[in-house]
Formats: C-alpha cells, sequence, structure tokens
C-alpha cells in the first residue's frame, strides 16, 4: 500500500463544505469574510465558519483557513484578533502569504500550523526549505513545477509538499502578478484581481506596433487551460507530495462534489495498488462540470499550444453534435455517438464567424440522434454544439451532499451490560478511543416485559443526525431484566455528544483571551522611529551592459546590475566612481540554478557591496553562503513593518517596499527604524512573470528547452483592446510582461522623501539608450535641488510615451 495523500478541497460556500466531505475529502480549504485571495467569493462569516469547522471535525476532516493576502500594518492588527477568532475555534491551520503576518503569528500564537500559500512563489528547495525555518509545517509549491522538481524539494528538505492537481492555473507565477493591479486597482496579491489573463491580446512588434503574425491577431494569449491530472495521479504521488488540492472556490457546490468524488476514487485506487482506469463517460462527467480545455500542466511540461486557450477563455463545456438543420421554428442537432441532450440542459453553439450563440433547452423533440430544438437566431448547418450545463448530472451531485442518508458516517462500536439492581453500563468506541457511561437509574426485575437484545440494538442505532453509525453492539442483558427507553436513549446521546466533543476538538488548544492578545500585539508593533535626514539617496538598476554604460556615474548613489555579460568590466568602472554595488537576482529561481548562481557569485563577492534578492529561495541561498548585506526587492511583495522587521531578523540590510504601497502607507513602515527602504521611483514595472511564453503559441515550441535558441526573445508586446502595449522579454525560463506605462513621478521627490524613505529607485529595463540620461539626471538633479519645480514639469513632459506615464500606486493605492 502506497503512503496516504491528503485530498483537498475547496470551499466557497457552505454547500460547498457538505459537498468536499460527502464525496471524500481528507482537509477542505477556505476563506472567512476578511483577508483572502478570493474576495469574490461567498466565502463564510465568523458563524458559519464555526459552524464548518465542527461539522468538520465531527466527520474527521481538517479544516484550513485562507488568510493568504499582503497586509498593511492597520490591518495586521485586526487580523491578529481575527487569527485568535480562528484559533479559538479549532481551525487546524491558516494558508498565509504575508511575511509580517508570519512574524506577528509566530510571536504572538507560536503554535498555530501555518501553511505557507502559492502566492510565495516558492519553485525552489531553498524558498521550502526557508519556510520550515521560519516555522511553517507545509508549503503550497508554485503551480510551475514539474514533477521532477518537486522530487528534488521533498528529498532535500523536511516541510511538508502541498500543489494543486486540478482547475484554472494562473499564467503569471503567483504573487508575481501586478497586471490587474497596475491597470485597474485590484490587486491579485489583495484578493481582488480582475483577471486581465483572460483578455484578447495581439503580439506586435514594438518598434512599429504591427502585428507579428496576422493568424494570431486578437486571441487570448494569455490565459491558460485547466489543469487535470487525474491520468497521471500515481506519479505525482509517487514525488512525495502531502497533500493534493483541487482549486476552486469560486466554483459552485456541484462543481466540487464531481471533481473530488473522481479524484477519491482515483486516490484510494493508487493507494491500494488497484489499476483503476477512469472510463471517457467519467472523464466526460469532469469536463461537464467546468473545463477552458484541460492540460496536464507544468507538473508534465507542457507548454505552448499544449497549455494555453488561444479562442476561448472561460467554460468550453462538452462536444455533443453539431447543428443538421434549421426551419422556421426550430433547430435540428445530430448528435455524436455519446452526445446526449435533455430538457433544463444548457447548451452553446459556435458559429462560423467566431460568435456563440446559448440556451437553455426548454422543448426537445428526440429522433433518434437528431434532437429538436426551439429555433436559435443566427445559427447554421454545421455549426458546433457543446453542452456547457448537464441537468442530470448537475441534480446527481447535489444529491451527493444533501440526501440524509448519504452522510459521511464514522462507525461506533458499543457494548452495554444491564443487570437487575445495576446501573446500566455503556461503552462506546471510536477510533480506538473508549468512553464509557453509567445511568443513574438501575435496572429493575421485570413486571410484564422484560427487555430484549432486538429492543436493546433498536435504541442504540437511533444516531440520527450524528457523524456516527453502528458498526457493531455486544449486549449483555440479566434474564428478566428492564430498563425505561429514555434511559437508553439518555446513555447514548450522552455517550455520543461526548464522542462529538472530543472529536470536535482535533487541537486540544485552550481558547487565547483576546484582551491579552491586544496588548501584546500593541508591544510587538512598537518601533523606535527614525529621525528626520536631509539624505535624498537615488539607487539605479540596469538589465545590461548597454544600460550601464549610458549612465553618469556621478549622479547615483547604488547601482544593481541585473545582467552576466560584462559583469566584471561594469562593477571595475563603477567601484572606480565608489558606488554602492548590488548584484540583481531574478525573481524566479529554479532548482538548478543555485549552482550557476553560486559560480557567478564566487567571481565577485569581494568586489560587491552586496546581494539583492527577489525571491525567497534566494534569500536563503545568499544568507547560508556569504557574508554579505543582502537587499530584499520587490518580489518579496513587503507591506508592512512587520514583514521588514522579519527581514531584518535573516540578514536582510535594506529593502524595496511593495510598489502596491500608497504614499502614506509606505510612510507607515519606513518611519520606523528597522531597515533602510526605498521605492521604485521610476520605470516599467514587471507586472507578470511567466513560465509561458506568448511566442510559444507563434512559433509552436513544444517546451522550455526550445527557448535557448529562439531568436524572438524580446522586442516585442502585447496589444491590448485598449492600443496599450505591454512589451515582454524572455530570459532563460521565464518571461517578464512590463507595464504599458512608466512609472514617473519626479516632480514628487518631496513627499516621496519626506516619508522617511532613504532611497528612490530608477529601473532601467526597456528603455531606448537615449532616454537614460535624462531620466537619471531629471531624479537626481532635482533630488539635489539642482533644479527647479518647473523645470522638473518641463521633463515630465518630454518623458511622456505614446501610451502615457502614470504615478504608480504612490497617490491611488490598491483595493
Amino acid at each position: 500500500m502506497k503512503n496516504k495523500v491528503e485530498l483537498l478541497s475547496p470551499v466557497g460556500s457552505y454547500d460547498s463544505l457538505l459537498a468536499s466531505i460527502e464525496n471524500g475529502a481528507d482537509a477542505v480549504y477556505l476563506g472567512g469574510k476578511l483577508f483572502n485571495a478570493r474576495q469574490y467569493a461567498t466565502n463564510l462569516d465568523d458563524e458559519e465558519l464555526k459552524s464548518a469547522v465542527t461539522y468538520a471535525h465531527e466527520r474527521g476532516v481538517k479544516v484550513y483557513v485562507v488568510v493568504n493576502i499582503i497586509l498593511r500594518d492597520d490591518e495586521l492588527k485586526e487580523a491578529i484578533d481575527y487569527i485568535a477568532y480562528l484559533y479559538n475555534i479549532d481551525v487546524d491551520a491558516l494558508i498565509i502569504q504575508d511575511l509580517g503576518l508570519v512574524r506577528t503569528i509566530k510571536n504572538l500564537i507560536p503554535d498555530f500550523e501555518i501553511h505557507g500559500s502559492t502566492q510565495m512563489s516558492i519553485n525552489n528547495y531553498m524558498g521550502a526549505g526557508f519556510l520550515d525555518e521560519l516555522g511553517f509545517t507545509r508549503v503550497v509549491l508554485a503551480r510551475e513545477l514539474s514533477v521532477e522538481e518537486i522530487k528534488e524539494i521533498n528529498e532535500k528538505t523536511d516541510i511538508e509538499l502541498e500543489i494543486f492537481i486540478h482547475g484554472a492555473l494562473c499564467v503569471s507565477y503567483s504573487g508575481q502578478c501586478l497586471m490587474s493591479s497596475m491597470i485597474g486597482g485590484r490587486s491579485g496579491n489583495r484578493g481582488t484581481c480582475a483577471q486581465p489573463c483572460r483578455m484578447k491580446y495581439t503580439i506586435v512588434d514594438t518598434e512599429t506596433n504591427e502585428s507579428l503574425n496576422r493568424k494570431f491577431d486578437e486571441q487570448h494569449m494569455l490565459s491558460l487551460k485547466d489543469l487535470n491530472t487525474i491520468d497521471d495521479l500515481e506519479d505525482i504521488i509517487d514525488s512525495g507530495v502531502t497533500s493534493l488540492k483541487v482549486e476552486g472556490r469560486m466554483k459552485k457546490p456541484e462543481y466540487v462534489a464531481t471533481i473530488i468524488e473522481k479524484y477519491r476514487k482515483k486516490i484510494d485506487s493508487i493507494e491500494l495498488n488497484e489499476d483503476y482506469l477512469f472510463s471517457q463517460d467519467e472523464k466526460d462527467q469532469m469536463a461537464q462540470m467546468f473545463n477552458r480545455g484541460f492540460t496536464k500542466g507544468f507538473l508534465k511540461h507542457d507548454f505552448g499550444n499544449d497549455i494555453v486557450t488561444l479562442d476561448k477563455p472561460n467554460n468550453r463545456g462538452v462536444f455533443i453534435g453539431e447543428v443538421s438543420k434549421i426551419d422556421q421554428g426550430f433547430t435540428y442537432i445530430r448528435l455524436k455517438e455519446s452526445g446526449s441532450l435533455n430538457v433544463g440542459d444548457g447548451i452553446q453553439l459556435r458559429l462560423d464567424d467566431g460568435r456563440e450563440a446559448g440556451t437553455i433547452v426548454s422543448q426537445l423533440v428526440m429522433n433518434k440522434d437528431i434532437a429538436r430544438i426551439d429555433k436559435i437566431r443566427n445559427v447554421r448547418p454545421g455549426d458546433k454544439v457543446y453542452k456547457t450545463l448537464d441537468v442530470d448530472l448537475n441534480k446527481e451531485a447535489r444529491e451527493s451532499f444533501r440526501a440524509e442518508d448519504v452522510d459521511k458516517k464514522h462507525p461506533l462500536y458499543m457494548e452495554i451490560d444491564i443487570d437487575i439492581d445495576k446501573p446500566v453500563v455503556l461503552k462506546v468506541i471510536d477510533q480506538g478511543r473508549e468512553t464509557i457511561i453509567k445511568s443513574k437509574e438501575v435496572a429493575e426485575l421485570a413486571r410484564k416485559v422484560s427487555l430484549n437484545e432486538d429492543r436493546v440494538k433498536e435504541q442504540m442505532s437511533k444516531l440520527g443526525n450524528t457523524p456516527y453509525r453502528l458498526e457493531d453492539i455486544k449486549i449483555s442483558i440479566e434474564e428478566n431484566s428492564m430498563v425505561r427507553v429514555s434511559v437508553l436513549n439518555d446513555l447514548r446521546r450522552s455517550a455520543v455528544e461526548e464522542l462529538i466533543k472530543y472529536r470536535g476538538n482535533f487541537n486540544r488548544r485552550e481558547d487565547i483571551d483576546r484582551n491579552v492578545l491586544k496588548e501584546k500585539t500593541k508591544k510587538l508593533f512598537t518601533f523606535e522611529k527614525k529621525g528626520k535626514t536631509k539624505e535624498r539617496k537615488i539607487s539605479v538598476k540596469v538589465d545590461n551592459i548597454g544600460q550601464f554604460k549610458d549612465l553618469d556615474l556621478d549622479k547615483l548613489d547604488r547601482i544593481y546590475l541585473n545582467f552576466k555579460s560584462e559583469l566584471t568590466n561594469a562593477i571595475i568602472e563603477a567601484k572606480r566612481y565608489e558606488k554602492e554595488i548590488y548584484l540583481s537576482t531574478e525573481k524566479i529561481v529554479e532548482n538548478k540554478d543555485f549552482k550557476k548562481l553560486k559560480s557567478l557569485l564566487d567571481k565577485v563577492i569581494d568586489d560587491i557591496d552586496g546581494v539583492s534578492v527577489n525571491n525567497l529561495g534566494t534569500l536563503k541561498f545568499v544568507k547560508d553562503n556569504y557574508d554579505t548585506k543582502i537587499h530584499a526587492d520587490i518580489g518579496l511583495n513587503i507591506f508592512n513593518s512587520q514583514a521588514v522587521k522579519l527581514l531584518s531578523e535573516n540578514q536582510v540590510s535594506t529593502s524595496t517596499l511593495s510598489p502596491e504601497l500608497k504614499l502614506n502607507q509606505i510612510e507607515a513602515i519606513a518611519r520606523n527604524k528597522i531597515l533602510q527602504t526605498e521605492v521604485v521611483g521610476y520605470g516599467y514595472l514587471p507586472t507578470m512573470v511567466l513560465k509561458y511564453c506568448p511566442m510559444s503559441v507563434i512559433k509552436n515550441c513544444k517546451s522550455t528547452d526550445d527557448c535557448e535558441t529562439c531568436e524572438l526573445k524580446e522586442g516585442y508586446g502585447l496589444l491590448d483592446r485598449k492600443d496599450m502595449v505591454f512589451e515582454f522579454k524572455r530570459t532563460e525560463n521565464s518571461t517578464v510582461v512590463y507595464n504599458s506605462q512608466p512609472i514617473v513621478v519626479p516632480e514628487h521627490l518631496n513627499a516621496i522623501y519626506n516619508s522617511h524613505v532613504d532611497m528612490v529607485r530608477l529601473d532601467f529595463t526597456i528603455e531606448d539608450s537615449k532616454d537614460i540620461k535624462e531620466i537619471q539626471e531629471t531624479y537626481y538633479d532635482f533630488a539635489n535641488d539642482y533644479i527647479d519645480i518647473e523645470e522638473v514639469e518641463r521633463r515630465v513632459d518630454k518623458l511622456k510615451t505614446k501610451e502615457g506615464i502614470t504615478k504608480g500606486h504612490f497617490f491611488r493605492g490598491v483595493l
């Protein structure tokens, strides 16, 4: 028998909880009304959460609550009170993204189990190891990992591993997507993503804005298919994962019921070493519930056309046939052999011109394989027909968690002794735990009718809505004895209540006094404040040697070098000007990259001042291997003072705060005397980091191996419906998509420095060479009072691009 793995089910409503448990989930994950990354799901209020935990625990199912958004300083204080409530109602674990929340919990409620959200972008063994050091029990790994990479992480760490096995896929590494935030202020890191990845784009040459290939114009270039690993589950389990997670907190409970039932069946067969092959009908049922087309994902190395769904970003349904004829009143559909149609089904027709027409079947006449339904306008013979809603399948799914007789029951064993003149003794056994209850009344000599075994068994079997079913009972009755039925009922009820109370309290905790916790929180959030400083430093980050050569090295205080070619020459030149030099590292560092990173750092570590890290794995790697300064960059999503403090406790000396922070929120962090703080004051922010590459569709690439010889790595962009171009670059095994507008705020430098930040950074990524020096001079000169505000405003007008410029989130913040 194979090691047992956990099947983890999504819960977005109370019905989804029932659907999960009754169809075989070992654990569920859900959100409350606060602080979770699915703010548009129904979610559960406090009382529903409490009921959910009780219901699940009584049935042997664990409950994990997601608190997986990044939090402002003021929200952290509110969050810890909420988390104390979750602790007190016996939630088994929290799923967390925010490093500041991690530090807060570990200081105030240290025995509360925490799991690292996939929003933390943990894609390597060093990152998993870092979370282990911080006290995490489990990490939800990035969805971009292959089975082989997961196996390596498992072999090199002790932390539990959780992975997604089914459902929607984000195109960007989770936690590294700012697209929705920058376009409309709805942040994926805050749970309000507007899903711009599901919109249409055209790949264009950024020099001319001309389409690269007309065949792929206005396609859903960033919309990935849904993950489905039912056929590869054994291989995935063998990689060493602890938990198999189904995505879908926004999905209806019928979806949850169907998908969980199928994976439960498959997991059970694997654990019993049985070779269970799913029928096509069962696979069709999974697809029928919802699919954007299915992919095995990066787990099994799908890439390009195998992972993206160009023509349709939402539910495809299941193909059932095509239109055969239309007359004045009806549409006729020829069903394929396995196709079926019933009144109440939802169908969608794909028209020749790319449009779609949908309807709910209200009238139906069948003639062999021809279905006659009411006429649908604008359809033609040959149009494909897809069933998007199967009324019978939905009914069957609902019955799986709503019928009274299917409630998940635990086997209960009983022994009862009834002797005249003695109390009745009832022993109940649940999972090896014995509970013994004695009656207050004694059994008597029967006057007319004595008690018999059948009557006793009948009363003891009445377990009603409890989570138990009577598996076996041993009955010992002295001849001619009698006891009132109400005594037997009271014994059964008392014993079961005690079992439920014990079973419901999984974690054997003592309640936290939330008033005492408030005082501890106040102390934890008290930091020494910075005094006013006259230093107004400028830092610059460059992506290649050409940009470096365009800089005026007199007009900067720190430089981040984000390239390898001619790196040594750049370091020598920057040292000549006595500037702080940091080697900048990528947001995505794979297992295999650490060897290359060590080779690079060994050559330059003595000649640089420090290393800038964008990935928690890189942070651990550098602090474990080098005695050097570490800078924490925007890839770590630093959103509050506690996150800054945690990083300072892990060898970090300076940090770039999240570009999603508003100026007053920046001040709340920067005024604390913890670390030097920096903000990005200029640049095309990276809005997405993808393992997938949009070019792979046009070039029909089959794997990331094709990236090594690809000649289309930069100079191209994604044109959206508003004629904005998001330029992208491929670097090794990642594609970075940049915002269509650069942040340009030199006229606001006084306000930014007054917020107590120590440094304003200029990021050069896709700029023309001629612009770099002017941009640098504008910021540096105004920061040092060499030019006045009128001159700055004049220069800002010159810097405006055809797409415009943005002030980022300095003055608008994010939802």
